[in-house]
């Protein structure tokens, strides 16, 4: 029993390092060295409603450690172009493919969150992306209160951009991860 003066180290008692192998052995026993089946194709069913290949969802969901309930594009991601203009129809069908979670859009200049949400309603909310000349405080409070208004948590919403810029929103808004639209959505790559 340590009493006063004791600085709480490892103990000094004979079989100390035999019991640590134990416990390091019963800790091991205790973990799965694989993914039960049904896990495993619940997963692919959930990473195909995201329109995301397994993949890419499970080291999504293996660094936030939870499932994503939310996709938070860039104008860019989604090649809007000009002034209230409408996603072409690629992008649009796979955003109409994705189940349960939110479709978010973060607008570039010179387009504006309402004109973009009319033109396009397979989305379900829009806002004005941050600004280059943002500081990293307003770029954090424009993401983090978009997302919190639409009551999502931040980890648990990937980021989907097209400009290098936007790859530093995941760390503003504490969000799942980031992909590259090119990524999202395969068609871009060429």
């Amino acid at each position: 029993m340590a009493g006063i003066g004791h600085n709480n180290g490892p103990t000094m008692e004979k079989g100390q390092a035999m019991r640590a192998y134990q416990w390091r052995q019963a800790q091991a026993a205790l973990m799965p060295k694989a993914l039960p089946l049904m896990v495993v194709k619940m997963r692919v069913r959930r990473a195909a409603e995201l329109g995301m290949d397994y993949k890419t969802y499970a080291s999504i969901r293996q660094y936030s450690g939870s499932d994503i309930v939310g996709l938070l594009f860039s104008s860019n991601a989604l090649r809007i172009i000009g002034n209230g203009a409408r996603m072409p129809e690629a992008e649009a069908q796979a955003l109409n493919a994705v189940r349960s979670a939110q479709k978010l859009a973060l607008i570039h200049l010179p387009n504006r969150p309402e004109a973009v949400a009319l033109m396009n309603p397979v989305l379900d909310a829009t806002a004005a992306a941050p600004r280059f000349t943002d500081s990293w405080a307003t770029m954090r409070d424009r993401l983090e209160g978009f997302i919190r208004a639409r009551s999502l948590p931040g980890s648990r919403v990937v980021i989907i951009g097209d400009a290098p810029l936007e790859a530093d929103w995941v760390t503003a808004a504490r969000a799942a991860g980031y992909l590259p639209s090119d990524r999202y959505f395969p068609h871009q790559a060429g």
